[in-house]
């Protein structure tokens, strides 16, 4: 697996390149979700670089012998922590946190997969009065 500098646009966009995957399916719902909040320019990307760090991160995966969809999340602990590891920013991992829950809650179904990255990155990442405050209306 790849690394990449902490707080770069390409950890971040990998934190939600990790939940997009981690129902075992890349949705329509999903990629327009990204769109529609433009979370490219959001993490300071171009489109086509979340993009293709998006197939980056799932190449990655299938080469590392990480990626098993019996399982509940496609990472497995030591990694997912080396994941959250990398955003060690404040803000930015309230903002990932918050794009997270949207992007896990947009078939309405929080999966177990999208779950144990969501509750990782707030262990990680000491949110957990975080996740008791709405997120704000755009």
């Amino acid at each position: 697996m790849r690394s990449y500098p902490a707080n770069s646009p390409q950890a971040a966009a990998r934190i939600v390149a990790l939940i997009v995957v981690a129902d075992g399916d890349i949705g329509d719902a999903e990629i327009e979700l990204l769109d529609r909040l433009v979370v490219h320019e959001q993490l300071g990307l171009a489109r086509h670089e979340l993009h293709a760090l998006l197939d980056t991160f799932c190449e990655d995966l299938l080469s590392s012998d990480q990626l098993k969809w019996a399982d509940a999340c496609p990472v497995d602990e030591r990694t997912l922590a080396d994941l959250m590891g990398e955003i060690q920013d404040p803000v930015l991992r309230v903002r990932l946190l918050r794009l997270c829950v949207e992007l896990a809650e947009v078939d309405a179904h929080v999966n177990d997969g999208e779950s144990i990255v969501l509750v990782a990155a707030v262990e990680h990442w000491g949110l957990h009065r975080e996740m008791l405050r709405p997120a704000p209306r755009n």
